[in-house]
């Protein structure tokens, strides 16, 4: 063989293996130059708040993000029946309704290219719409968090990955002081930017796409045990980790109010997503957040509702909290909602 040989050999074999490997760079390219995705992948996408990114309180009294929100949960349950699904998760702790259409939450600061998730969420589905087999959105209560939290008496602001804005270190120990004009301008943002939230999301993703937006329960409920625990001088006394059994709590005119505050919170939450035909996880449900009645056979005396977010919050937790977040058992629950809105036809 000549050398004139041997090098148009090397050469046909060099071009043929960089033919090779641009064609294994564009099979894995997820996107074209136009834009869309024609990777073959196929995507669940998370939007919302701290819940959806599984922030959870720290024993040094802080929150730090995990992978043991409700999203990751149902993610993991969705991926066991199909392992070609990938979780897009772009949730925030720390939004509110506003700051998920215009940006500005410190927490969420560089984390969006666009500058908001709503609309770095907008951007992916535009991209990838005939790729995104769900969607779910989990928004609106951080717009009424802060109005309780900020009031609360010794709540410290301390500073942790995903903690909420304006909501000091997450931890309650009580309801005085609620201040009910930030409450009004809570309720009165959710009804004007949450219709927008549903109605984008649902331009960007097509009609055909699965959204799953959700209710939300009420930590505060557990404030009836908070109250009567000061006046004894001891732990709330149920339920959760601690575990002691109380007596029946007493009603309050502020759990009365906050009660009422979320109520009307998930009416406007349920309008505007089903008016866009995005269907809605009752997670308020789940929570038996209306349920005041005590279950027979109780141990611990307390109404369902109340039992139900000691069990499934770290609102009765003395050792990290109480704080309004899920523990691993709420996250689940909350899955489980969503799974029960999945299997509607």
């Amino acid at each position: 063989m000549g050398r004139v040989d041997v090098n148009n050999r090397l050469r046909a074999a060099a071009a043929a293996a960089a033919a090779a490997l641009a064609a294994g760079l564009a099979a894995c390219s997820p996107e074209e130059p136009d834009g869309h995705d024609r990777s073959g992948k196929h995507y669940y996408v998370s939007l919302g708040d701290s819940l959806a990114v599984g922030v959870q309180p720290t024993a040094d009294g802080g929150l730090e993000e995990t992978r043991d929100g409700y999203t990751d949960v149902l993610y993991r349950r969705l991926y066991d029946r199909d392992s070609t699904l990938e979780h897009r998760r772009m949730g925030c702790g720390g939004e509110d309704t506003t700051t998920f259409v215009e940006g500005g939450t410190d927490l969420c600061e560089g984390r969006y290219a666009e500058e908001s998730q709503l609309a770095a969420a907008e951007r992916f589905l535009g991209r990838h719409r005939d790729r995104v087999d769900l969607v779910t959105v989990g928004i609106g209560a951080n717009n009424f968090t802060g109005c309780v939290l900020d009031a609360v008496e010794g709540a410290e602001g301390t500073e942790g990955a995903g903690a909420e804005p304006s909501a000091g270190s997450g931890v309650v120990t009580g309801l005085d002081g609620i201040d009910r004009d930030c409450v009004a301008d809570g309720l009165e943002r959710l009804e004007a930017e949450l219709p927008v939230i549903a109605r984008r999301l649902r331009g960007a993703a097509g009609p055909d796409t699965r959204i799953v937006g959700m209710t939300y329960y009420n930590p505060f409920l557990a404030a009836l045990l908070l109250e009567d625990a000061g006046a004894a001088g001891a732990g709330p006394g149920t339920g959760g980790a601690d575990g002691a059994a109380g007596a029946e709590p007493r009603r309050s005119e502020a759990v009365d109010y906050a009660t009422g505050v979320f109520e009307d919170m998930n009416r406007v939450i349920t309008d505007a997503y089903t008016a866009e035909d995005i269907a809605v996880a009752d997670v308020a449900g789940a929570f038996a957040s209306g349920d005041t009645s005590v279950p027979a056979g109780s141990e611990t005396g307390m109404p369902a509702n109340v039992e139900r977010v000691c069990d499934h919050t770290w609102m009765c937790n003395l050792a990290v909290g109480p704080d309004i977040h899920t523990n691993p058992a709420g996250a689940a629950l909350i899955a489980d909602a969503f799974e029960a809105e999945l299997g509607r036809p």
